[in-house]
C-alpha cells in the first residue's frame, strides 16, 4: 500500500479513530502555516479560535473531531474549542496555542469533551507515518462522505499532500469541508498564505453541491521546510493542483450524487466573470436535476449563465457537452447545432462536462458540482434524527 497524501510529506505523522458518528484525528507537523475559512457569519467556535491562532503563522499539530460541529454554541463552545487544543497540547507535549483545531458535524450541539479527551489520549499514542495512518486520519473526520479524500502532488524537490472531508452543505466560499494540507517545502508564512488563498479561490470556492455555505469550513496548510527552499510560483501551481484534486473528489461525493458535474466557462473578459457564471450554472437545481435524469436540456445551462449578473452577448456563445472523453457541440456562435441523441449519450457516464465559450475575452474558470437526486433529500431530511 502506497502513500496517498499527508504521510508522504517529510515531517508529518498522524492517526485517527472513529466510534460511530464520532471521530477524532491528530496530525503532527511543525512549520509555517496559513488558513482559509468559511465566509458564513455564523462561524463555528473552532473557526473563531483559528482566525486568532493562525496569525502566528506557525502550527505544530492539528486536532479535528467529527460528529459535532461545535457551531452556534456561544462562549461555552469557544471555551470547548480551546479545551480541545489543550488536550492535544498536553498529549503531544506542545503549547496549546500552536495546535490547530477543527470540527464538523451537527450544528447547535455541545461537544462531548470527556469523549474527545479519551479519544485524544488514545490517538496521540498511535501517531505514525504510514498509509494506514493517513487512511485512519481521513476516515476519522468523515461525516456523510462515502469515500475518503486524499491528494498527493510531487514536484522535483518537494511534495504536497492533503486530505479532506466534504459531501453536503457545499457552496461557493467553501462548503462543509475540512482540508489539511502539508508540504515539506520551505516557504514563508506570508507567501504561503497568498498561495493558499489563490488556490482555494480557484478550487474549493468553486465547488457547489447544494448552495449552502457551512459554518465550519476550514483549510489549513503547514510547511515543514524539510525539503528546503522552493520557487514560490512553482509551489503555488502545485498547491492549486493538489486542492483541485480534492475539489473534484468532494463534488463527485456530494450527498446522494451519482454524477460529477464540471462546468468550464471560456472567453470571458475577466477570470472572476467566468468563475461567477460557472458557479451559477453548477448551483442551478434545474441543471443538476437534468444531469441526474440524463436529460440533454442544455438550454438550462444557457439560461443559468444569463442570470449570473455578467454582461456578454448571449447570441455569440458556443456550448459543448462531454463525457470526459468525447465532446459534442450544442451551440456554435449562437446557432443551435445540437445532436440530442449524442448529447444524451454523453450524460450516461459518471462525469458530465459543459464547456461554455462567451466569445468576449481570453479568461476562463472551472467549477465542480454534482447532480441532485432523491437521496439528497432523504439524507438531509433525517440528518439529526
Amino acid at each position: 500500500m502506497q502513500f496517498k497524501s499527508i504521510c508522504a510529506v517529510r515531517g508529518v505523522s498522524a492517526y485517527g479513530i472513529k466510534e460511530g458518528k464520532f471521530g477524532l484525528a491528530l496530525i503532527r507537523a511543525s512549520g509555517t502555516a496559513a488558513g482559509v475559512f468559511t465566509q458564513n457569519l455564523a462561524r463555528a467556535a473552532p473557526i473563531e479560535l483559528m482566525r486568532k491562532l493562525i496569525k502566528s503563522g506557525k502550527l505544530e499539530a492539528v486536532i479535528a473531531n467529527s460528529g459535532c460541529a461545535n457551531a452556534y454554541t456561544g462562549k461555552r463552545g469557544y471555551d470547548d474549542a480551546v479545551e480541545m487544543t489543550e488536550y492535544a497540547g498536553s498529549a503531544l507535549g506542545l503549547d496549546a496555542k500552536s495546535v490547530g483545531v477543527a470540527s464538523t458535524g451537527v450544528i447547535g450541539r455541545y461537544l462531548d469533551l470527556p469523549l474527545i479527551r479519551r479519544q485524544c489520549a488514545d490517538v496521540s499514542l498511535k501517531l505514525e507515518t504510514s498509509p494506514a495512518a493517513e487512511d485512519a486520519t481521513v476516515r476519522a473526520i468523515m461525516t456523510t462522505d462515502t469515500k475518503p479524500k486524499h491528494a498527493l502532488v510531487r514536484r522535483e524537490g518537494f511534495t504536497i499532500g492533503a486530505i479532506a472531508k466534504g459531501s453536503g452543505m457545499i457552496a461557493p466560499n467553501m462548503g462543509t469541508m475540512l482540508s489539511f494540507i502539508y508540504t515539506d517545502a520551505e516557504i514563508g508564512a506570508a507567501p504561503l498564505k497568498d498561495a493558499l488563498k489563490l488556490a482555494a479561490s480557484r478550487t474549493y470556492n468553486r465547488v457547489v453541491v447544494d448552495g449552502d455555505t457551512s459554518t465550519n469550513d476550514i483549510a489549513l496548510c503547514t510547511a515543514t521546510g524539510e525539503a528546503g527552499k522552493v520557487n514560490t510560483k512553482e509551489f503555488g501551481t502545485a498547491l492549486e493542483e493538489c486542492c483541485r484534486i480534492l475539489a473534484r473528489q468532494i463534488a463527485a461525493d456530494g450527498e446522494g450524487a451519482t454524477k460529477l458535474l464540471e462546468v468550464t466557462v471560456k472567453g470571458a473578459k475577466k477570470e472572476a466573470d467566468a468563475a461567477k457564471i460557472a458557479k451559477v450554472v453548477i448551483e442551478s437545481p434545474l441543471v443538476k436535476t437534468a444531469v441526474y435524469g440524463e436529460d440533454p436540456n442544455w438550454g438550462r445551462v444557457v439560461a443559468a449563465a444569463g442570470r449570473a449578473g455578467v454582461k456578454f452577448d448571449i447570441n455569440a456563445v458556443s456550448l459543448w457537452i462531454s463525457d470526459g472523453k468525447n465532446q459534442y457541440p450544442l451551440v456554435k456562435s449562437g446557432e443551435i447545432i445540437a445532436d440530442l441523441a449524442r448529447a444524451k449519450a454523453a450524460m450516461h457516464g459518471s462525469t458530465v462536462t459543459f464547456v461554455l465559450d462567451l466569445a468576449a475575452g481570453k479568461e476562463e474558470a472551472t467549477a465542480w458540482g454534482c447532480d441532485l437526486t432523491e437521496k439528497y433529500v432523504d439524507i438531509n431530511g433525517r440528518y439529526t434524527t
